[in-house]
């Protein structure tokens, strides 16, 4: 947990420094709470996380997604201590509808590559399992501010592991069976 706090703190100081000082253009960061499905050792489960992000005066961003799923694979007493994170760079479209700053709704969809880190400490034989994979995720939301700098943010996101499963496959990437939805509801702030 504390490495994902050092991630989620740099990203944030990065997001701000590098945030443009066009007044059309954003910057924001984004912490959400989410629920997990569409897999059977996930459902139900919580996911915390951040979205930093940049939005161009068109209908352009960038976003960097950062999850963590404690016990994704079950309580501790029957897996031990496990987690699911992703870190995810996406690129995002949305359309603004309504003012550029101040109240107004923006419905986006996204995309995006990165790391899905699964680990397993402390099973039956005693022994840790860890594995980080490269990920995909897609998904689709809206963000509706309340004001120039505050706003409530929802999406549905889809997050599968790409793999080589042949040593045929010359490119080495393939879909993964390792896959989860991810619904998240939070703020957003931006300067």
């Amino acid at each position: 947990m504390k490495s994902l706090s050092k991630i989620l703190l740099v990203a944030s100081l990065m997001a701000v420094v590098s945030s443009p000082t066009l007044a059309h253009a954003d910057g924001y960061i984004s912490p959400f709470l989410g629920v997990n499905f569409g897999s059977s050792s996930g459902n139900g489960r919580m996911n915390v996380g951040a979205d930093v992000g940049w939005m161009s005066a068109g209908i352009l961003g960038l976003e960097g997604d950062f999850g963590y799923a404690p016990s994704f694979f079950g309580n501790a007493g029957t897996f031990g201590s496990n987690a699911v994170m992703d870190v995810m760079g996406n690129v995002v479209l949305a359309a603004p509808i309504g003012a550029k700053r101040g109240v107004s709704v923006r419905p986006y969809i996204t995309a995006g590559v990165g790391v899905l880190r699964s680990t397993i400490d402390g099973t039956a034989g005693g022994s840790s399992i860890s594995n980080s994979e490269a990920g995909l995720n897609a998904g689709a939301g809206a963000t509706g501010f309340l004001s120039s700098h505050l706003g409530l943010r929802g999406d549905v996101r889809y997050f599968r592991n790409l793999t080589d499963n042949s040593s045929a496959n010359n490119a080495n990437v393939d879909f993964g069976a390792f896959h989860f939805w991810r619904a998240s509801f939070g703020i957003v702030i931006r300067p």
